[in-house]
Parts: structure tokens; sequence; C-alpha cells
């Protein structure tokens, strides 16, 4: 009993798996495929942009300092 447990043990460690479940009578493996998503929505597009929140900081800032130019040349 042992010796064909030995034996099995080697047979799997020596075997890939695609022979294995074909000595087996299974079928391939199927491959799972993943789903992307081909369209984004806008939510998804903002957050994976890097460098969009630095562009609207960058803009908000220099329309304060333009802002408070034209309230002080009053």
């Amino acid at each position: 009993m042992e010796t064909s447990w030995l034996k099995v043990v080697e047979l799997l460690l020596n075997m890939g798996e695609a022979k294995r479940r074909k000595e087996q009578g299974l079928p391939p493996k199927a491959i799972k495929k993943e789903k992307k998503d081909d369209s984004p929505n806008i939510l998804q597009k903002l957050r994976n942009n890097q460098i969009l929140p630095l562009v609207l900081a960058l803009g908000f800032v220099i329309f304060l300092i333009v802002d408070l130019v034209r309230y002080y040349n009053q």
C-alpha cells in the first residue's frame, strides 16, 4: 500500500496538470476571462487622472490672485 501511494505522489509531481487531467478523463481547465468595462464613467476617469487635481488647484489659485488684484485696484 505504501508503494502505491509513493507512485501516485511521484506521478503527480512529475506530471503537468493538463496531462493529469487528460489521464483522469477530465475536461481541460476553463480559462476565466475577466470582464473589462470598456466605457468607464466620468468619475472613474477623474479618479485615475493624477494631474487634473493639480491643474484645478493651480487654476483656482491664479483666479484668487487675479480677483484680489482687481479688488485692490478699484
